[in-house]
């Protein structure tokens, strides 16, 4: 609509910003509601029909990806809209966690991306976990005598040039981004010990993982990749852990070892050297 009285815009305008605001927060609000009333088993039979009961005046898809926008694609509230049912779940690993992705690691996602892909392997929702969410071990799992229970951590910082240190000469083209060591200090006889993860760009055609096949490396019996579920590879019984990476983590060289899966995540441990009081 034009206005002839070009004063009255002008006077206007700020009027109609904050009633955009309220608004918002008020959809904001409203939608943050229905979220935290949504902790329910998940229903994957659910195919969101006119007829299931988590239509009741839910938005839109745009709706909801500009309500998160506001939350800052907050990962808790993501997660639990994904419990409602087999529509949000999909629209949650579809849109949300990609943008919660790229927010957080925004040259990282565009990194993993610029190989032409629109995805990442295993999917968006795995890579957001893989993020924010230290697996820590369990006694009998993956890392046979530590038991630490998984954790969020706050903040993290992946590494492209980290990642080179993980890797054998040969397949030093192969693009790795591996966190710094999530550190849990005092642990008894095991000393201080330290959890890295770490995702590889484009893993189906890299290096390692044709070395991984070519040497005919076996998958772990029982334990899965805690971000994907896919298989892994023990890269310590594969022989294929430089010492590199023992300088990289600050550890003794013969007390690193981590796992790759079939969607190129990568979960490790290492027992970090002591340091003393003037470092």
């Amino acid at each position: 609509m034009i206005c002839g009285n070009a004063s009255f815009c002008v006077y206007m305008a700020p009027v109609v910003v904050r009633i955009r605001r309220r608004r918002w927060r008020f959809m904001s609000y409203g939608l943050f509601c229905q979220v935290k009333k949504m902790i329910l088993a998940k229903q994957y039979r659910c195919i969101h029909s006119s007829s299931c009961q988590c239509t009741k005046g839910h938005f839109t898809e745009d709706v909801i990806f500009l309500v998160f926008y506001h939350l800052n694609w907050n990962p808790k509230l993501i997660a639990t809209l994904s419990c409602a049912c087999k529509w949000f779940d999909d629209f949650a690993k579809r849109v949300l966690w990609k943008e919660f992705c790229r927010t957080r690691a925004p040259k990282m996602m565009l990194d993993l991306q610029s190989s032409g892909s629109h995805s990442v392997d295993g999917n968006w929702r795995a890579l957001g976990k893989l993020l924010i969410y230290c697996a820590g071990s369990k006694k009998g799992g993956l890392f046979t005598n530590i038991h630490i229970p998984g954790h969020f951590v706050y903040q993290t910082r992946f590494s492209r040039t980290s990642g080179r240190s993980f890797l054998l000469p040969q397949c030093r083209t192969d693009v790795l981004y591996v966190s710094d060591p999530c550190e849990h200090l005092d642990q008894g006889e095991e000393g201080d010990i330290g959890f890295f993860r770490g995702v590889f760009k484009s893993f189906s055609a890299s290096k390692v993982k044709k070395m991984l096949i070519k040497k005919s490396a076996k998958f772990h019996p029982t334990e899965v990749c805690p971000y994907c579920k896919a298989k892994l590879w023990n890269m310590l019984q594969a022989n294929m852990i430089p010492q590199s990476a023992s300088c990289r983590l600050g550890s003794y060289e013969d007390c690193v070892e981590y796992y790759v899966c079939l969607n190129g995540h990568m979960l490790g441990f290492c027992t970090l050297l002591p340091l003393s009081d003037s470092e």
